[in-house]
């Protein structure tokens, strides 16, 4: 069987020779034996000795041997370069094993968990080098700077914090109520919710909060600065970065935090009150005695002595990420997203330690 090429076989002619083409692979599909002749073949471009070479490649597909025969040594080299294109077939793709996979994930994943504490560890030692620093030359501690963030981490936080502890006040004593009413026992919802608030819901809710608000504040701040180079540029000018950029927005937090910490557990206590007296019907000068009776100083000493940890915490996360971001917008949002997911995660750990730390002393 022999198919003659006859014309000229150029892009200008695309829409036509590539019908032409198909129509003849499909008609000659189970042919055993195919000769393209060239012979009465006029003009030849790239298009078309793609377009043969595309039909002669069919026709093989098709279990029929085809071959280009009468072929000009004019046209010759062209047919041959196109003769060489996509030979290579594709490399199989691999069905990948999923429980290798899945180890693969866990070490990831475990390997940059392990990474992200060297780097925390690392800011931690850094920044007590700049502390020690600042305590033999107390001039070099940057005041204007811990009080510009002092109003920012705190001052301007109470709002928020106080609406929101007020709220988780009220309805944990709602639900106490609720559900101790049954067994007459209402007035141990004032033991029950003192006692969770100040030990544990309030330090631990404040953090929380500090950590979505200042803490990604922070990484946002240090992260488009390493994206305009200044923090290379306080490097050049001969200042260290954590003792000018962390060193006052941690000390910030650790004062910040406990008085968040104060004032959100009072408001919540306030919430819980309100509700126990309008919904539980329990007056405010009983509610005040059993207060009285529930809670002594190791309460309060214990929500306390938590916040200065977690707000360390945060702080160091939160400017760890910061200098970790690269120059792209992407890395500034995917870091700032790390900062509140690793900071909450580490607040809510190390609130479990203090926990079990508190219960082996007896506090």
């Amino acid at each position: 069987m022999a198919l003659a090429v006859s014309g000229a076989w150029t892009a200008e002619r695309a829409r036509e020779l590539e019908d032409i083409v198909d129509a003849a692979a499909g008609r000659y599909q189970g042919t055993r034996s195919v000769d393209i002749d060239l012979q009465k073949l006029e003009r030849l471009d790239t298009f078309g000795a793609w377009l043969i070479e595309r039909l002669k490649r069919k026709l093989t597909v098709g279990g029929a041997t085809a071959r280009i025969v009468n072929l000009s040594e004019r046209d010759r080299g062209l047919i041959d370069e196109v003769q060489l294109v996509n030979r290579d077939t594709a490399p199989k793709r691999r069905v990948p094993n999923r429980a290798l996979s899945g180890l693969d994930s866990l070490g990831r994943a475990t390997a940059e968990i392990g990474w992200s504490l060297v780097l925390i560890a690392h800011l931690l030692g850094a920044l007590t080098l700049a502390f020690l620093g600042t305590l033999r030359r107390p001039s070099r501690l940057r005041l204007t700077s811990i009080v510009h963030h002092l109003d920012r981490v705190a001052l301007r936080a109470v709002p928020i914090i106080v609406l929101s502890t007020f709220l988780i006040g009220a309805i944990i004593a709602q639900q106490g109520i609720f559900r101790f009413r049954p067994f007459g026992a209402d007035i141990y919802v004032v033991d029950m919710v003192s006692v969770l608030v100040l030990r544990e819901v309030g330090v631990l809710f404040v953090s929380i909060m500090v950590a979505g608000r200042s803490g990604s504040a922070y990484t946002a701040e240090l992260g488009a600065m390493k994206m305009r180079e200044e923090i290379d540029a306080l490097r050049t000018m001969g200042f260290d970065p954590v003792e000018v950029l962390v060193l006052p927005r941690i000390v910030a937090l650790v004062i910040a935090v406990p008085l968040l910490a104060f004032i959100g557990s009072m408001a919540a206590l306030y919430g819980a009150g309100l509700v126990c007296w309008l919904y539980g019907g329990m007056s405010p000068e009983i509610f005040l005695a059993r207060l009285r009776e529930a809670i002594w100083l190791p309460t309060f000493e214990v929500g306390l002595i938590k916040a200065p940890f977690m707000a360390l915490v945060i702080g160091l996360v939160a400017c760890t990420e910061g200098f970790e971001v690269d120059g792209s917008t992407a890395s500034l949002g995917l870091k700032t997203t790390a900062s509140v997911v690793k900071s909450i995660f580490l607040v809510i750990v190390l609130d479990g330690f203090f926990a079990m730390f508190f219960a082996a002393i007896g506090m």
